[in-house]
């Protein structure tokens, strides 16, 4: 069973330069609504799996993107 995170945005544009630099890199994830269980200010979400969290976070780094905070699938 595959567990995922979601990482939230201030904003929408925010998720969409997150979402375009992933393109290039590999990385499996999903732009969703955020879920009702995680309060944030913009309505989108990524979604990914825990396996790709250190990968994904290379990027965000690599692109010096911006992201609210990552929340863990209980």
């Amino acid at each position: 069973m595959n567990q995922y995170n979601y990482m939230t945005f201030k904003s929408v544009s925010y998720a969409m330069k997150v979402e375009a630099a992933l393109k290039s890199c590999g990385i499996n994830y999903k732009i969703i609504p955020v879920p009702r269980s995680i309060s944030s200010s913009c309505g989108l979400c990524l979604r990914f799996k825990n396996e790709d969290m250190e990968s994904l976070r290379e990027a965000i780094k690599t692109n010096s993107l911006v992201y609210e905070n990552i929340y863990h699938e209980v």
